[in-house]
Order: structure tokens, then sequence, then C-alpha cells
């Protein structure tokens, strides 16, 4: 059967978008779980001070997402811009080469955080647009993000083991490169004109629901903090190796893949608004199963098959939220408050009060605070869901 070149034009290239995820998320799967225990085991710095280096990479969330965003809704050159922002990434990151002082390790993480954050809002935004109407298999592209990051966790810990926890950051810059290559992959795709004057931002942002989404938003991820910037030495205080630890990682995060492969069908029966506020109930579970049981395995694994909820199942959903709140020339400042307010916001102040907390509180008492954070993110996802609701059948 012959198809008509149009046709396959049109089609969404998903093997080129799916490049990108891998890359983007594989370098998370060492920045993650690796890059603290690099700032604690060779550059020496206390928990508190892992805290504030991670909130200023957080706080690069918050502005440079909208900036970005910005210019490329106002320009249309969203892929020259995620080219441009990968690029610089690869340049700043290499600052961590030259030392390891605090105050030029606030510049690095400043720096590299600016342009590294700001790329993948705007990815998400252009493979929306390659999507179309065929939202539903975001998930399917977004899962090999979850494989690159799976790749990493396992296959690092050994090379880790043997070479020393510095070359972790070999590891991230060659992967810095490779997202920029990747994004040389991809065309661009503009948003569909026919959608760009149906809303305004500030009509959108009048509506109360926006806000206590992105605010449900923020709190869910300011909850993390205390997972993303600590577990890994967490696990290695409770006298697990960094092989197990690695698994750890990986567990959670192949569990994020098998939802995120049937999460378009999830979305399609119970509706993204009961996903988003079932991923926030499941969250607190999560972290007190952390705080409390750490040392029986068995609720371990549990707690890490819980990433399919805490992080797959909500982000999914919020993305999906997010790109029918935000249309048309929205999407791009969209997907920027989104990642600006949770990520950002909500990240930095998670792992700024987390570094303290682990100090002054200790681990299980931090996990606790987390519980209660997301809780008060959970209250406000069921008002907010409410209203979406109608927007939904509008």
């Amino acid at each position: 059967m012959n198809i008509p070149s149009s046709e396959i034009i049109s089609k969404p290239p998903y093997v080129r978008l799916s490049v990108f995820y891998f890359t983007y998320f594989a370098a998370l799967g060492v920045f993650v779980p690796y890059w603290t225990v690099y700032l604690k085991k060779v550059a020496g710095f206390s928990a508190a001070q892992i805290g504030e280096l991670m909130a200023v990479f957080m706080a690069s969330k918050v502005v440079a997402p909208f900036i970005w965003g910005w210019l490329a809704d106002h320009t249309g050159q969203r892929l020259r811009i995620i080219q441009l922002a990968s690029a610089l990434a690869v340049v700043c990151f290499a600052g961590v080469y030259w030392q390891n002082s605090y105050g030029w390790m606030v510049l690095v993480m400043a720096s590299f955080g600016f342009f590294w954050n700001a790329s993948l809002p705007q990815f998400e935004a252009l493979t929306l647009n390659h999507l179309g109407t065929d939202i539903g298999r975001y998930s399917r592209i977004r899962l090999w993000g979850s494989v690159g990051f799976i790749v990493m966790v396992v296959s690092l810990p050994p090379l880790l083991e043997r070479y020393g926890i510095e070359r972790a950051v070999d590891a991230m810059l060659l992967l810095f490169i490779a997202i920029w290559v990747a994004t040389g992959l991809v065309r661009d795709k503009p948003h569909h004109a026919h959608a760009e004057n149906t809303s305004r931002l500030r009509e959108v942002m009048r509506q109360p629901a926006v806000w206590l989404l992105l605010l449900a938003c923020a709190l869910q991820q300011g909850s993390h903090g205390v997972y993303y910037t600590f577990f890994s030495l967490y696990l290695e205080d409770h006298g697990y190796s960094r092989n197990f630890t690695g698994w750890m990682w990986a567990l959670g995060v192949i569990a994020e893949v098998v939802l995120f492969v049937f999460m378009h069908r999830l979305i399609g029966r119970f509706g993204a608004e009961r996903l988003f506020v079932l991923a926030m109930l499941l969250t607190g579970i999560r972290w007190i199963l952390l705080g409390v049981w750490v040392d029986h395995l068995p609720v371990l694994l549990v707690a890490q098959v819980l990433h399919a909820a805490t992080y797959g199942l909500f982000h999914a959903s919020a993305i999906h939220l997010i790109h029918h709140v935000f249309p048309g020339r929205l999407q791009g400042r969209g997907q920027a408050l989104y990642s600006g307010v949770s990520y950002g916001v909500g990240g930095a102040l998670g792992s700024l009060l987390s570094g303290y907390g682990w100090e002054t509180l200790g681990s299980t008492q931090t996990f606790y605070i987390a519980t209660v954070v997301v809780n008060l993110g959970l209250f406000m996802s069921l008002y907010a869901m409410r209203d979406l609701g109608k927007h939904y059948a509008q």
C-alpha cells in the first residue's frame, strides 16, 4: 500500500522526539542520584550547603522557562531557542572542572540550570504541537525519557565504584552534549493558527482554579525536595550499597515506564483531573513509607514502585491539564509556568528546607513534613479539579 508523502510528513516524528527525551532524562539519571553524592564526597559540602546548592539549581526553573517560553511564543522560533539553550548548558556546566569552592559552584549551578531548565518546557510544547489532536500519545514518547534514566542509574554505579564518583561529572557533560545533538534531529512545528487567539494569558490567569492547580503542583514538587536531594545519601546512611541504590532509582522509573505505556488509556477512562488528585494522595503515602520503614526491604520496594504515581501519574496528568488550560500561543508560557512554579518555586523551596530539616530535625521528621506539604496540595487540587472539570466539558 502506498502512503501519500504529505501524510508521512504530517505524522509526528516519534523516534526523533523520543531521542531528546532519552538523552535529557539520561542526564537526570546521573544528576539526581549522584550529584549530591559528588557534592558531599568530593566537594565536601554539608547537608545544608547541598540543600542550598540544589535550591539555586531549582530556582533557575522559576525564571528561565518563562523567559525562554516568552521568546519562543513571540518569535515563533521554538526549536532554535531549544538548541541555543542546550548548547549554552554544555558551556556553563563545563565550569565544574575549574574549581569546587562554594561560591563558584553556586554560579555554575545557577548558570547551567538557567539554560538546561529552559529547554524541556519548550520541547514539551514542541512535542504536543507535533502530536496535535493525538495528545494521548504523549506518554508513549515521554516514556523513553524514563528508559534513559533507567539505563544510567543501572549502568553507572559499577563504573563509579571502580573509577570514583568524580566520573559522574564526565558522564553528565557527555550527556549534555548528546542533548544538544538530539535537538538537531527534530524539525520545528508551529502551534495551530486556529487556536492562537482563543484565549489570552491574563484571562486564563484570572481563573482561581488555574492558580490552585499551579500551587498544588508546587506543593507536590516541594514535597519531593527531600527525596531528590537526599535519597541516595539516605540509603547509604542505612547501609545500602551504591549499586543497590542505583537499582532502587531504576525500580521507581521502571514502574513509571509501565504507567506511561497505559497512561493514554487511563486519561481516556478516568480523566486527567481524577488521576491528578490520586497522584497527590499516593505521594503522601510514599513519604510516610520512606520515612518510617526504609530499613524494611519489602516496604522500600513498594515505596519505589509508587514513583509511578508520584511522578509518572502526576506529571502526565498535569501536562495534559496545562495543555488544555493554555491553548495556542500560550502553550510555551503555559508549560513554562507549570515548570517554573512547580519544579522551580516548589523544587527550590523543597530542596532548601529539606537541607535544613535534615540537619536539625533528622530524616524521618523531614519526610513527615513532606507528607504535610503534599497533603496541603491535595486539598487545593480537590477545589481546582472541580472547576477544571467544567472547563473540560466546554
